[in-house]
């Protein structure tokens, strides 16, 4: 996970700090592509791994003495392999098709790095179909693994209050805390940027929730 983050910083904020030193920003076609299908990938791949940092949490708090057998190496491999496998070809293939679309006009995307929504502003044609797809995207992964987080803490929080000692419960919850944090941070935003239509969406909003997913939220995980 700390990988996926040194990733999704390195992806945005180098070209991000080079355009607030010069006065023509610029991106090339390639590197635009480029941008978008890696921080589109390890956005999707950091959805599924914070669901199973859950799942470990809810096995680690509700059922301790059946830990190392629910969660050997084999059961964290299988479940960091099918994370980035998730991530790798559903982005793949919706940035390829994205990239697709024929572009016009003066080729200015209003914000600081290629991001999806930005970029399909500047299709010549008719994106619905396109958003219609992304938001189904968005409602199978990150609505659906939002859910099975909520459904882990839940019962983790279930758990947690049946222990009869205060200090047993805190001891409980600081280990839960700071995925709480990042998970709220982080779909917190993912799901008011994703889950908008596409008329709702202003220069100015997307530019400032967007910092927060590819900056702060990296800079406040432990």
């Amino acid at each position: 996970f700390s990988f996926l983050e040194m990733c999704c910083i390195t992806s945005v904020v180098p070209q991000t700090l080079v355009h607030l030193l010069v006065e023509i920003k610029t991106v090339s076609m390639e590197g635009c592509v480029a941008q978008m299908c890696v921080f589109a990938i390890l956005g999707l791949t950091e959805c599924c791994l914070l669901a199973a940092m859950a799942y470990d949490r809810f096995v680690a708090i509700c059922y301790p003495l059946h830990y190392t057998l629910l969660m050997g190496p084999r059961v964290c491999l299988n479940l960091a392999t099918a994370s980035w496998t998730t991530g790798v070809v559903v982005e793949s293939i919706q940035s390829i098709w994205i990239f697709t679309l024929p572009f016009c006009g003066t080729g200015e995307i209003q914000h600081f790095f290629c991001d999806i929504m930005p970029v399909v502003k500047l299709a010549c044609v008719d994106t619905s179909l396109n958003e219609i797809v992304m938001f189904a995207v968005s409602v199978l992964f990150i609505m659906s693994l939002c859910f099975l987080i909520l459904c882990s803490y839940v019962r983790i929080s279930v758990t947690i209050l049946r222990i009869p000692s205060a200090a047993g419960r805190r001891k409980a919850f600081s280990t839960c805390s700071s995925h709480i944090l990042v998970v709220s941070l982080f779909y917190g935003t993912a799901l008011f940027t994703y889950l908008r239509p596409m008329t709702a969406h202003t220069p100015e909003t997307d530019k400032a929730i967007a910092l927060m997913y590819t900056v702060v939220t990296p800079a406040l995980n432990p």
